[in-house]
């Protein structure tokens, strides 16, 4: 028992003495306080990760305080990057995740020696060769008995029979040619008055023989072609009365068309009369057409500041239709040899009046601001700057589209919206769920329109209404997968733009405004009607939307549209679309991913 006591006692002397020195120690030991202090204090703070928020790399707008699913497309949210400090009002600034996803590149603005006749490209159109366009008329007034020929597009050669008509005056000549002819010994003048009437109205010397000879009165003269060539215009029917000299038939021999371009003020050096133009069209894209410069416009039209330039093309097989879209290729000019800022065509955004690149400001951070620019020509995938960019800025030249997306969400200058800020009217469309991210991240989603509404007549929208009701027929073939309707819809596309009259756009602006607009979309709307692939039809489409876009900001369709936008589509980098519906059906993916996608704005 009292072995234990001592034990006991012992053990509790060797656990004093051990504990003064642990304890006592790490009073005095610096390091050992330091550790202390930082547990402490990583614990009396760890209230600071809870206000950590989580975004979509894809919809930056949504901002929430835990992590989880994006409520627009599903994606995992990912940590977003604490502010913006240090920012200027119209820098922004992306998240590295959102850079990657996006496949946003960028690349350093250099001076380089420009080739401008090498890469010199001109959109154009098939026409019909004036030169060798015919009109067949009827030489005497009556009545047309038979019209031999049926449609327009049908081949003629020269000498067929094109029609019989009934003429009362000329079976009154041929009345008097038979008298006269008994006559013809005392009273010669009178009988070759008579002859030469009836050659003044095309008959022929075999013709007038035999009627002077049989002595008979033939009722029904024929019309025979004086020229080949394709019927472009039927302007009589059978049955219909004509006078002399008014047109029956329109010919146009196609062995060689005109492909005439459009060329602005600051190309027109580049063209001469002879050059060579190597030429494409979408009807046969592995082909390429051989022209010449014949004819370059001596006005420039002061309202498009367009220059028209006009080639020859023989066309012996018929390959070339009037109306086709063709892009020239003018090749030949020596180098300029003036050094030149270059840029690729993929890092600028064209708006109609703007032209814009997005500059990175700091090299260390992905850190952009808006800048605007001016573009000379074009020559093939690269712009010519001529001010805006300096040798050296580092600009985007891949997914310019999503960064300029970006900076609408966060209200900052962007291709729509030119001053930067907020807009809280005339745009709706967006979940409580976005809006309450939105408050609790900071920012306001921006929908500022590109351009401001320009008032035109009624009539013009409504005749801008049949082009929007046919783009809204073409959305829902995309919608649906159907390749057949999207080609059709297209074709009406084409032929509601070919109604609208632009005489009806009084407003200077209005009229350059539409006639850039109306180009795009014919040049879109033509290459989906031409095309039986739907993913090549949606690549076209994004381009057709963009402008129809545009048309409905500027003109108005007297028709409540919605804005939608898909950031999956065009490889990752964003696309919109119309719709007159506010739930999304999305034309990029169809039936495949059908409700990907957000309302971005509201036309009333």
């Amino acid at each position: 028992m009292k072995k234990n006591i001592i034990y006991l006692t012992i053990a509790i002397g060797v656990g004093l003495v051990a504990g003064y020195f642990i304890f006592d120690g790490s009073a005095k030991d610096p390091m050992i306080n330091k550790d202390s202090a930082e547990m402490s204090d990583g614990h009396d703070h760890s209230g600071e990760t809870s206000n950590q928020m989580w975004t979509c790399s894809m919809h930056p707008q949504i901002m929430q305080p835990e992590p989880g699913d994006c409520p627009i497309c599903g994606m995992d949210l990912i940590p977003a990057e604490s502010g913006s400090e240090g920012l200027s009002p119209n820098e922004i600034k992306m998240t590295k995740n959102a850079m990657a996803l996006a496949n946003i590149q960028t690349n350093v603005v250099g001076n380089a020696v420009g080739e401008t006749g090498n890469a010199t490209s001109l959109s154009g159109k098939i026409v019909e060769n004036e030169e060798a366009s015919a009109v067949q008329a009827s030489y005497f007034d009556g009545r047309i008995e038979r019209l031999n020929v049926n449609y327009e597009g049908q081949e003629v050669r020269k000498g067929q029979l094109l029609a019989t008509i009934y003429s009362p005056n000329l079976v009154a000549a041929q009345q008097e040619l038979i008298t006269t002819a008994s006559l013809k010994e005392s009273q010669p003048e009178l009988y070759k008055s008579v002859r030469n009437k009836m050659k003044l109205w095309k008959l022929s010397e075999s013709q007038i023989n035999s009627i002077e000879e049989s002595g008979k009165v033939r009722e029904n003269f024929p019309i025979y072609a004086t020229v080949s060539g394709t019927v472009s215009e039927k302007m009589a029917e059978e049955g219909d009365y004509v006078k002399q000299g008014q047109p029956i038939l329109k010919l146009n021999n196609l062995n060689t068309v005109w492909a005439e371009f459009d060329a602005y003020e600051n190309q027109i050096s580049q063209f001469e009369k002879g050059q060579e133009i190597k030429m494409t069209t979408n009807a046969y894209p592995n082909k390429e057409f051989d022209a010449t410069i014949s004819f370059i416009d001596p006005v420039l039209n002061t309202q498009t500041r367009i220059v028209t330039v006009r080639a020859t093309i023989q066309n012996k097989n018929n390959l070339l239709k009037p109306g086709m879209f063709v892009t020239g290729k003018f090749e030949g000019i020596e180098p300029s040899g003036e050094e030149q800022l270059l840029v690729p065509a993929s890092a600028v955004l064209w708006t109609g009046e703007r032209s814009l690149v997005y500059v990175k400001t700091n090299p260390e951070e992905p850190v952009f601001e808006m800048r605007e620019v001016t573009i000379g020509s074009r020559n093939g995938e690269t712009y010519t700057i001529t001010d805006g960019l300096e040798h050296g800025d580092e600009i985007v030249t891949n997914g310019t589209f999503t960064v300029d997306a970006a900076a609408q969400l966060q209200g900052k200058k962007s291709m729509m919206n030119q001053t930067g800020g907020k807009t809280t009217t005339g745009h709706e469309g967006h979940t409580g769920m976005e809006q309450a991210n939105t408050e609790a991240s900071g920012n306001s989603i921006d929908h500022t329109k590109m351009n401001e509404r320009i008032d035109v007549s009624t009539k013009f929208q409504q005749q801008l209404k049949q082009v929007f009701d046919g783009y809204i027929d073409l959305k829902n073939a995309l919608v649906n997968d159907i390749v057949d309707n999207a080609q059709q819809a297209a074709e009406r596309i084409e032929k509601s733009l070919s109604k609208v009259d632009m005489k009806l756009l009084e407003d200077e602006k209005a009229h350059k405004h539409w006639m850039t607009i109306q180009k795009e979309l014919k040049s879109s709307s033509n290459a989906i009607s031409l095309s039986s692939d739907i993913k090549t039809q949606r690549d076209h489409f994004k381009h057709l939307s963009a402008h129809m876009i545009s048309s409905v900001q500027l003109f108005g369709v007297n028709q409540k549209a919605y804005s939608q936008f898909c950031p999956m589509a065009n490889s990752n980098k964003g696309a919109y679309w119309l719709s007159l519906e506010k739930e999304i059906q999305n034309p990029y993916y169809g039936q495949s991913m059908l409700t990907c996608g957000e309302v971005r704005d509201t036309f009333e």
